[in-house]
């Protein structure tokens, strides 16, 4: 590892959890309600991205920045279980379920679309 990649790693990285704070935000903003769709819409958008690059023939270090770098910068599971947590805390129970399922759902479901998207390039 050269001091260049770490560089790529921290610059990358810092523009992935900027777009996460980003969209999280905005999403949230906008449903103005107590599920966390904002962080649902980030996990699902990021497995999106991580399938693509994934299914893409990358070197390395370019695999390494894009997937590593950005989108785990940009994807966020200790969030998630978080806010799973606060709504059982909350005693919203069938919301916390849903979000655990439907995260895990549509995060395989759509790792394999962005997997199929790089296919066809």
């Amino acid at each position: 590892m050269t001091i260049v990649l770490w560089a790529g790693v921290m610059v990358i990285g810092g523009l992935g959890s900027v777009a996460r704070f980003m969209v999280d935000r905005t999403v949230a903003r906008r449903a103005a309600r107590s599920f966390p769709f904002g962080t649902l819409a980030v996990n699902v958008s990021g497995a999106v991205l991580l399938g693509f690059v994934t299914g893409l023939t990358l070197s390395h270090h370019v695999a390494l920045l894009a997937g590593t770098a950005f989108v785990g910068a940009y994807t966020t599971f200790s969030t998630w279980m978080l806010e799973t947590q606060r709504l059982t805390e909350e005693r919203q129970i069938w919301p916390a379920v849903v979000n655990l399922v439907v995260s895990i759902l549509l995060g395989v479901a759509a790792a394999m679309l962005g997997q199929w998207i790089a296919s066809l390039l």
